[in-house]
């Protein structure tokens, strides 16, 4: 459990920056936030025309819940989490093979974990910055150029602006990444792709989440989302590099090819992809870099250390990037300090969130009905209560070290609104 308290009264005396943040997702806002908090003036800066409304269901937990509490958002956070009941594993008819619900490793356990659709957690950071802080929405930068006192920065629209440091916030394939650092890609790729979106709600669906492997590594997951809509996940693994760079047509084509014959809930969904709306597209990889700056930028997020939704940490790992960044900022007043003692307080936290169970891509998605009928036995054993009693006082005991983030105001109570 994360401690609410200071290893030391670390007090604001950062300069006054005037910081461009680009990115609109998770980490830019919430960095956004923080840096307007200690007197910065950050202008953020999002490719798309408005904030995006797809992407998948994110986890806050210990110290990405503890970030939100220190932005005063936690409770509008709780207001929008899931009340699903568990998951079931199901076969091809959706007959359930396997099943565990919400508290399977205890309720404390549960309690302890934030879950929410990513797009609502976009649109409450968003809420909480856009009055403070000047967005800038359908523009994004052609070309960075440190002049080593100043950054001046080309957008797309032709608008050139000078920041004092700028920060990329824009996700895996990260455009702020490639113009400073370089074109050699520092992607490790989980040779896995993902597609979410939404459909049309039927009476099929209830309160669990239904999840299904079919042959050829494909896997099929739906979950409740409201009372007229239900979230898909299509997931498939391949070695095949460059289909998230397709475009959003081709993918489609893609999906209805290597699903026609996937079995349980795929016809019903292929109907439905030419009218979404909120269809997104991606390969499932980590970012992994030697360092996270250059000079005067700077990266966070998924933009410089994705944990992939592998590990299901990567919102987490977002806000307190952010939330470190932005604090050590603040109390430095060599921006080349605040890189460097940001980086040596995000790297072991970010080592932990990379670590990946050997396999876990392959346990996921079986490539035969043999290795997926071995892989719901195992999952059947592991997750009888007396199996999982042992694993939640495992988890329990391993979580009551605890850590502590620092606090970059005297008194924290200053973080609540």
């Amino acid at each position: 459990m994360l401690l609410r308290r200071s290893l030391s009264n670390l007090k604001a005396s950062g300069e006054n920056y005037n910081i461009l943040v680009v990115g609109g997702g998770i980490a830019g806002p919430a960095l956004a936030f923080f840096l307007h908090r200690y007197g910065m003036k950050p202008v953020m800066v999002e490719r798309a025309p408005k904030l995006r409304l797809s992407g998948q269901w994110v986890n806050l937990e210990a110290e990405g819940k503890e970030v939100a509490w220190r932005m005063g958002i936690e409770s509008k956070v709780r207001s929008k989490i899931t009340e699903e009941q568990g998951i079931h594993i199901v076969d091809s008819a959706g007959r359930p093979q396997v099943s565990f619900d919400a508290n399977s490793f205890g309720e404390n356990r549960s309690a302890e974990e934030i879950e929410i659709r990513r797009p609502e957690l976009n649109n409450i950071l968003y809420e909480h910055i856009r009055n403070d802080v000047e967005c800038i929405f359908g523009d994004s930068p052609q070309t960075i150029d440190d002049r080593d006192d100043k950054v001046q920065v080309k957008f797309t629209s032709g608008n050139i602006r000078e920041f004092d440091l700028v920060v990329g916030a824009d996700g895996i394939h990260s455009k702020t990444r490639r113009l400073v650092f370089g074109d050699e890609s520092p992607i490790s790729y989980a040779n896995l792709y993902a597609a979410f979106f939404s459909i049309p709600r039927s009476e099929s669906d209830g309160n669990w989440v239904r999840f299904y492997s079919a042959p050829g590594g494909r896997s099929v997951a739906l979950r409740p989302d409201d009372q007229h809509r239900t979230q898909v996940y299509l997931c498939f693994r391949s070695n095949e590099r460059g289909y998230e760079r397709l475009d959003a047509d081709t993918q489609k084509h893609l999906i209805l090819k290597l699903f026609s014959d996937a079995g349980f809930e795929a016809p019903r969904i292929l109907r439905e992809l030419s009218t979404l709306n909120d269809f997104y597209f991606d390969t499932v990889g980590q970012v992994k870099m030697d360092r996270w700056s250059k000079g005067r930028v700077a990266l966070v997020g998924d933009a410089g250390y994705c944990p992939s939704p592998l590990s299901g940490v990567g919102a987490s790992v977002a806000l307190v990037g952010a939330y470190i960044l932005a604090g050590e900022l603040s109390r430095h007043q060599d921006y080349s300090k605040a890189f460097k003692q940001y980086e040596t307080w995000m790297r072991p936290y970010v080592t932990k969130a990379q670590k990946i169970i050997p396999g876990s891509v392959r346990l996921a998605l079986p490539n035969t009905r043999t290795t997926i009928a071995l892989r719901n036995a195992v999952l059947g054993f592991i997750f009888r209560p007396a199996i999982t009693r042992f694993i939640a006082k495992h988890i329990t005991s391993k979580d009551s070290q605890g850590s502590v983030l620092p606090n970059y105001k005297t008194n924290i109570n200053t973080f609540e609104k």
